[in-house]
């Protein structure tokens, strides 16, 4: 599992947008995004640089 800070997580709009940027590389990831904590948390076989990628190019950003 790997796990991103995601400071600029404020709403359901960012859950969204982060899910389907990750669930884009991996369809079958498992994607947890909780608002409170500002964190991602996604279970994938695939590079977590992917995912950062991914994030990024969503319009957040990953630490």
């Amino acid at each position: 599992m790997t796990t991103f800070k995601v400071n600029d997580i404020s709403c359901n709009h960012c859950v969204q947008a982060i899910t389907q940027a990750a669930q884009a590389i991996d369809p079958h990831a498992s994607v947890a995004v909780d608002i409170a904590s500002k964190t991602v948390q996604i279970n994938s076989d695939i590079e977590a640089s992917r995912f950062r990628d991914a994030i990024s190019d969503a319009g957040y950003t990953p630490e």
